[in-house]
């Protein structure tokens, strides 16, 4: 004990980075291995996403069968009222296939004379239809509960893809001792561990037709993939131009030690003598 205040006392620098970089782990260990009082949930898993790279783009597949997950399950209490069908357009869908997705969806007509709205099919301009009227629609029918929109989910929630994959994939029996009024199901994922949406998934619920497995760990992280490129559709654009920047600093950063080394040099350590 004596060592190591006297090391304290002759270097106190040294002792508090220490000092730090112990705080650090132990907050790092603490948030990726346990709960905490401001987050009463279980931290999710961290999981090798392919599109999380930094030179990595997204699962074209995997977003054209997450849609058919969110069409077929999701969109019966989530909407994504920021997200329109052209915005499919690009990695995963043609534009003629856009088309197509969207004329399979009816949404709000203008009104006609008498004031009354009828339907159409989508087009590529039109925006996701909510399954619902207004909020109080959606708390009549879900219990009270208000299904959130699911435009920007992945980036809303701490954890991002690896809390909604967790959250989907999470449903359980409740331990012994916790009892959950009617209407709640278990999810150590969700804060509080009690969530009103009952499990969306299961094996077998949605058709793949590429032979896809259909199961529900696939299911989840397909729906995650297509969500997550809903949040963030400018990502593979933001990494193409970082691209483009850091060879372009390469190559100036060559031309200017080029400079530096044989050119500049040779003015920098000339001599000049003045004589009489």
């Amino acid at each position: 004990m004596k060592s190591v205040l006297n090391r304290v006392q002759k270097n106190p620098r040294q002792a508090l980075i220490v000092g730090a970089l112990g705080g650090l782990g132990l907050i790092y260990s603490t948030q990726n291995n346990k709960l905490s009082a401001d987050n009463p949930a279980a931290v999710p898993y961290p999981h090798p996403w392919s599109h999380q790279g930094p030179l990595d783009s997204y699962d074209a597949a995997s977003i054209r069968r997450g849609y058919k997950v969110y069409r077929e399950v999701c969109s019966a209490c989530h909407g994504m009222s920021e997200i329109a069908f052209r915005n499919l357009e690009g990695i995963a869908f043609t534009a003629n296939e856009v088309k197509y997705l969207a004329s399979q969806v009816d949404v709000d007509d203008e009104p006609d004379a008498e004031g009354n709205i009828g339907k159409r099919p989508a087009k590529s301009f039109d925006y996701f239809p909510s399954p619902y009227k207004n909020e109080q629609q959606a708390r009549a029918s879900n219990g009270g509960a208000l299904p959130p929109d699911l435009s920007v989910i992945v980036k809303a929630r701490q954890g991002n893809e690896d809390y909604i994959f967790s959250l989907l994939t999470g449903y359980d029996n409740p331990p012994p001792g916790v009892k959950l009024r009617e209407g709640l199901y278990f999810n150590a994922y969700f804060p509080g561990g009690a969530i009103g949406m009952a499990p969306p998934l299961a094996d077998g619920s949605v058709d793949y037709d590429d032979g896809t497995p259909q199961t529900l760990s696939q299911y989840a992280k397909d729906v995650t993939t297509f969500l997550a490129y809903c949040a963030k559709p400018e990502e593979e654009d933001r990494k193409k131009i970082g691209v483009k920047l850091i060879v372009g600093l390469a190559i100036t950063a060559g031309f200017m030690w080029y400079n530096k080394r044989f050119k500049w040099s040779t003015i920098k350590n000339r001599r000049v003598e003045f004589r009489d």
